[in-house]
């Protein structure tokens, strides 16, 4: 019974890999059938090619082609069978329309991303049927495997002589002229139909104004159209009367191409300065797989003697309808430079969170002292809400605007919350690995890892040298002199059993790390924003703001927010973040708690001056000072990490030699561990100050 309800299951899972044998392939085919049933004869066929296995010992890829090359010598030792297939194969692509094949292959659709992705997803799971007329779908069925774009560029001179005489099998010299001119005209539309859309994006107000081009008439989008007339529109004249000519239009035109190249290329330089969204994004991409495409069609219109130009556009062609329907290629192309602008946000924040000389290094450990002073404030309103004894959403409510606040005051009086440095300081130090092929490069990178490393340290003990006294001198003060706890003994003991490292406590610091992370996320976001809608200009200019505050006011309100938007977010996100993540989420899901070494620390203190130091001598309050140091860490490294990851992909930096620049920094801190506290000299030649140019 129970094996009875599997194998249909079974046979589903069987059917993926099975195919016909080549035999009874052949014996099925009819030349007269449907089209449907051509496309259905071709894409089984495909698939008994496609199952060759590896053979033991094998050392080159000419398995590969070992059912092809069987297949060849079964049909040159079978005239009549041979031009039976090469007729079918010629029918199949004369009744299948190539153009959609040409042009839409691989390419984006719709005209937004959103659109595309809903799209993607659509076909991922619905696959085109074998019955419409077109050499796109065919694509999409024959090619399914993740190597068959390689099989297909692999193909040597003899297997594409010996497949061309099969295609040509039966064939008159009437009919292979008549082929090669429908070729080349559908090449021709295919051409054209991309540079009118090529055209319509590139003149496009999203696009045109984020290039430099001061008129219109000046720009290549607008001189494109006339140049593929005078190639595609007049070649048959102009080829025969004037060949030179000819050449020259033809040069002329990939000049135009190049110069759309070179524009579009030039948006991403305007998305450094006016901001990135995801929309102008997806239609440069678009733009740039549109030019490639023109010159991979023109490529094999042009070159007309060319033995292998169609293996190679095929082999595109087969790859571009994979990636056409890969989700994951959509999001990773579109959101690479996307990502890359909220980094660098991030990035020109965290140069500010590198130490690389004493002054910096004591400015450093002060500011970070006036951070935990606040932060001692913070532990104590933390404590009167949670004994207040309100409901879980809105004691989360007021704990988030708790922390906001704090954040804001740490903010604007310009001093530093250690844990909120790795996620800043993450996108500088990727930024450097531009440079780090070149020795002066990789030693620069050395250099600012270890200022980083020495910064965070000096940050961490300076919040916690400030918080732990602050908060038990206060509590202190309050038993010596008006003769009351400001927290109850159970729970006092309650927050110290709470922090102990055998607890849950690695957890939830892992936890809070992320969120650490997701705050730098949302500043480089908001600064982005700011930049991409001109919220600057906005305000300097507003009308009634001006009435108000005159012109010199509306200029310093603007400064002032492209000043402090990102850390106003930073610090407003990362505050309900902690407040009410955690209840957020445990409503949804598991029980999840914030564990931030700074607050922690402070809570504890406070918890000994209830106690009294007594209680510094139990095991519970060691494990608990073991489970903050772990939790400072914790909170550190997933923070950086996730940053750090974040920034290389977001600038395609995954072939960087990673043992190399590792190595590098290892040897530097073995060579003088005390680089981690005491600032040392750069042993790069760039000034200190500088960073790296994109």
């Amino acid at each position: 019974m129970f094996d009875s309800l599997l194998n249909p299951w079974r046979k589903w899972r069987a059917s993926r890999h099975a195919s016909h044998q080549l035999d009874a392939i052949l014996a099925q085919f009819e030349p007269t059938r449907s089209l449907a049933e051509r496309n259905e004869w071709l894409i089984e066929l495909a698939y008994w090619l496609r199952r060759a296995d590896r053979p033991a010992g094998a050392a080159s890829e000419s398995w590969r082609y070992a059912r092809l090359r069987y297949l060849l010598q079964v049909l040159e030792n079978n005239p009549a069978l041979a031009e039976r297939v090469g007729q079918a194969l010629r029918s199949i692509v004369q009744d299948n329309d190539p153009v959609s094949l040409l042009c839409d292959t691989g390419l984006s659709s719709r005209s937004g991303f959103w659109s595309e992705l809903v799209d993607r997803w659509q076909a991922r799971w619905l696959p085109p049927a074998p019955n419409q007329a077109q050499l796109a779908t065919l694509f999409a069925l024959l090619f399914v495997g993740p190597t068959d774009a390689q099989w297909v560029g692999g193909l040597d001179d003899e297997l594409v002589t010996r497949l061309h005489a099969l295609f040509r099998a039966g064939m008159t010299d009437e009919e292979h002229a008549a082929g090669q001119t429908r070729l080349e005209r559908s090449l021709g539309i295919g051409i054209q139909i991309l540079i009118s859309q090529v055209r319509a994006a590139g003149l496009s107000r999203g696009i045109r104004s984020r290039m430099d081009h001061a008129e219109l008439t000046d720009s290549p989008f607008y001189l494109l159209a006339d140049a593929a007339n005078a190639i595609f529109l007049e070649r048959p004249d102009t080829a025969l009367a004037s060949p030179e000519r000819f050449v020259q239009e033809l040069n002329y035109f990939r000049a135009v191409l190049d110069r759309c190249r070179a524009a579009t290329a030039s948006v991403y330089q305007h998305l450094d300065e006016n901001g990135v969204s995801v929309e102008v994004v997806f239609q440069v991409e678009r733009m740039k797989a549109w030019l490639g495409r023109i010159d991979l069609l023109l490529s094999a219109w042009a070159d007309t003697q060319g033995s292998r130009r169609f293996v190679h556009m095929t082999a595109e062609l087969v790859s571009a309808s994979q990636h056409r329907r890969s989700v994951g290629y959509l999001i990773r192309s579109t959101f690479a430079d996307l990502a890359r602008k909220v980094v660098e946000r991030s990035a020109e924040s965290g140069e500010h969170y590198i130490t690389r000389d004493g002054k910096e290094y004591g400015a450093m450990v002060k500011a970070a002292a006036g951070g935990g002073v606040i932060t001692a404030a913070t532990v104590y309103i933390k404590f009167f809400i949670t004994g207040a004894h309100l409901s879980r959403f809105t004691e989360g409510l007021f704990a988030s605007i708790n922390y906001a606040v704090s954040f804001l005051g740490i903010h604007f009086a310009h001093f530093t919350l250690a844990t909120k440095q790795p996620a800043m300081t993450a996108p500088a130090l990727a930024h450097r690995l531009d440079q780090v092929g070149r020795q002066e490069g990789l030693d620069r990178f050395v250099d600012d890892t270890v200022a980083m490393i020495r910064s965070n340290a000096a940050a961490i003990a300076g919040n916690l040298v400030a918080v732990a006294p602050v908060a038990f001198v206060v509590q202190w003060l309050a038993g010596r002199f008006f003769h009351a706890d400001l927290i109850s003994a159970a729970k006092a003991m309650a927050t110290i059993d709470s922090f102990s490292i055998l607890g849950p406590t690695p957890l939830y610091a892992i936890f809070t790390g992320v969120l650490l992370w997701a705050s730098s996320l949302a500043a480089g976001w908001a600064d982005n924003w700011f930049a991409l809608h001109r919220v600057h200009d906005v305000i300097a200019y507003h009308r009634r703001l001006r009435f108000m505050v005159g012109t010199q006011g509306a200029q310093r309100i603007a400064s002032f927010w492209k000043r402090n938007l990102s850390g106003i977010v930073a610090n407003v996100s990362l505050g309900f973040m902690l407040g009410l993540g955690p209840e957020i989420l445990s409503f949804f899901g598991p029980h999840m708690e914030v564990r931030h070494v700074t607050l922690s620390t402070g809570a504890v203190a406070t918890a000994v001056g209830v106690l009294g130091p007594s209680v510094m001598h139990t095991a519970p309050f060691w494990l608990a000072v073991a489970g903050i140091a772990l939790m400072g860490v914790l909170n550190v490294l997933v923070s950086f990490a996730l940053a750090f990851n974040m920034a290389m992909r977001s600038r395609n930096l995954r072939g960087v030699d990673r043992k190399r620049v590792t190595g590098a920094v290892w040897r530097r801190i073995l060579r003088d561990p005390l680089c981690l506290l005491v600032p040392r000299a750069p042993t790069a030649s760039t000034p200190p100050g500088t960073s790296t140019p994109v």
